[in-house]
């Protein structure tokens, strides 16, 4: 229940601070007081909307703050909006966002407001409103959970689908690509090697002429280099015996003429192995000149870029086996989301149907009650193929005030006053499922008088016994049977400039208030009298 109520800067209001009992809590004031001023302060605990126009000094920040007792201990919701319009959200002391600040408003408040009956038309309002009273939120929220994993599987599916069908499209010819430089027998650095090769073949003559000559020049008969190394050799040696440093010249003699050699070997080893083969060769331009065509065909500058390329086909193509695989698996995996999708829906469709029922006849035993005894309401859960967020379900509530008439939809038939006594059985039945600590009433009763009014105020009664409840009304009807009585009022100050204030009145000052929604603008002696038996009989 609300505790205390703190406003300051907002629209009339300079600065309120007001301590609610438990029960009802009649509000009243003259028309144009600022009593729905102080429903709208309140609205912004439950992230309603502000505009500029509510800050009453625009250079401060406009404070709304309620203290709530709940069975978990206190609980202390504040709004703070500054003078730049920015709104900022606090639990406990602690900065929240909006929805955390709606989410937990929720649960502590229900603010009906004059408009409120504008919700008899909504068909989402009146499906929450089958829910709560069938107790179907843990079933609701497990139809949510397979309906978004459906939304979310179909949605992938499609993607794939999507994605497959393009790969599809374009895989004939990435195919046939794949397959040319498949069959290419790829190798890196083969273009440089047959080019080096084919070099050789062309020059093979000139090549094999003059690593001979060469050959021959190191060891061959006569005036080799080789031979004339090994007789400058035999000539040092002879000097040897007579200067020991010529050992050194002579080691240095003997390693020159084996390297020299081992050249003359590489040499003619060289050139043995060089053959003008012109099937050879032949072979070659073949394959170098199917190696050009296929890079210049695909764009490439050498046969490493071939091979990425024939690496990245193929990744495509495994790629392409990977999502029809995946395909499959939300194939299955949606086949059974949905399966048990309907499954709750059925489900959750027998409990509304079963639930309206037991709805509908205890409505219209309240309506009934409430001076419309010829009344006929029905609750019509009608069901479809289609799947919604909210399941497979739409509501459909009919109303007669008159046995004779037709049965047309509640918002388009009742009258206003009809609309406020069956919009009062409605919230009295959602208290009783919902257990909401406090609700506010913004002249629920409006459009009805005398008895009905009185029946009306016996309705709220009954519910503040078992919640908090605070009622805005001009009902004198009503007025009179509050626990406690709020009085709203203007008062102008030193500057001209009017305020709202709020005080509890009891007593002689309630008495004349009671009164005055009895006569008007002038209390009569009489309207006084009538206020005091009011007051009396509903102690």
């Amino acid at each position: 229940m609300l505790k205390h109520l703190t406003i300051q800067n907002y629209a009339l209001i300079e600065s309120l601070d007001i301590e609610f009992p438990d029960g009802l809590t009649i509000m009243t004031g003259e028309t144009g007081a600022g009593k729905s001023v102080l429903l709208g302060a309140v609205s912004l605990l439950s992230g309603g909307r502000a505009d500029k126009a509510i800050l009453r000094d625009e250079s401060r920040s406009c404070v709304v703050e309620g203290v709530f007792e709940t069975e978990q201990g206190q609980k202390i919701l504040r709004r703070v909006i500054s003078s730049g319009m920015r709104s900022r959200f606090f639990i406990d002391d602690c900065p929240v966002g909006i929805s955390e600040m709606e989410d937990i408003a929720s649960g502590l408040l229900d603010i009906h407001g004059q408009r409120g009956n504008l919700l008899l038309g909504d068909k989402r309002w009146q499906l929450d409103l089958i829910d709560g009273y069938c107790g179907n939120s843990t079933l609701v929220e497990k139809y949510r959970v397979e309906y978004e994993a459906v939304k979310n599987l179909e949605k992938e599916l499609s993607e794939v689908e999507k994605r497959i069908a393009e790969d599809k499209k374009n895989s004939e010819g990435r195919l046939a690509d794949l397959k040319k430089l498949q069959d290419a027998s790829l190798k890196e650095g083969e273009v440089q090697d047959l080019e080096n090769e084919l070099a050789l073949l062309e020059n093979a003559e000139m090549l094999k002429e003059n690593s001979c000559l060469a050959a021959n020049l190191l060891d061959g008969e006569g005036g080799s280099v080789i031979h004339n190394l090994r007789e400058a050799e035999k000539c040092v040696e002879k000097c040897a015996g007579f200067d020991s440093r010529l050992e050194e010249l002579i080691k240095r003699m003997e390693s020159c003429r084996i390297e020299c050699k081992d050249i003359s070997s590489d040499i003619e080893a060289f050139g043995e192995k060089i053959s003008a083969s012109p099937a050879r060769r032949s072979q070659i331009e073949e394959r170098l000149g199917a190696l050009y065509s296929i890079m210049k065909k695909f764009g490439c500058k050498d046969e490493l870029s071939l091979i990425a390329l024939r690496d990245e086909l193929a990744s495509a193509s495994e790629q392409t086996d990977s999502l029809i695989d995946r395909k499959n698996e939300i194939t299955t995996l949606l086949s059974s989301r949905r399966k048990k999708r309907e499954e709750i829906s059925l489900k959750l469709s027998e409990k509304r149907r079963k639930g309206a029922q037991k709805m509908q006849k205890a409505l219209l035993e309240m309506i009934r009650d409430l001076e419309m005894p010829a009344s006929r309401l029905v609750i019509d859960v009608e069901s479809s193929d289609e799947f919604t967020p909210t399941g497979q379900d739409s509501v459909q509530i009919l109303f007669s005030a008159n046995p004779k008439e037709k049965m047309v939809e509640l918002e388009k038939v009742a009258s206003g006053g009809e609309q406020s006594r069956i919009m009062l059985c409605i919230k009295s039945l959602m208290a009783s499922f919902r257990k909401m600590p406090t609700m506010f009433f913004d002249e629920i009763d409006a459009g009805v008088s005398g008895s009905v009014a009185d029946k009306m105020g016996s309705r709220i009664v009954n519910m503040g016994k078992d919640m908090q409840v605070i009622s805005i009304t001009h009902l004198p009807q009503v007025a009179s049977k509050g626990k406690a009585h709020l009085l709203v009022y203007k008062q102008t100050d030193s500057g001209g400039r009017a305020a709202i204030r709020i005080k509890y009145i009891e007593g002689r000052e309630r008495v004349l208030e009671v009164a005055r929604l009895l006569s008007g603008e002038k209390t009569t002696p009489q309207a006084i009298a009538n206020a005091e038996v009011l007051l009396e009989t509903n102690k």
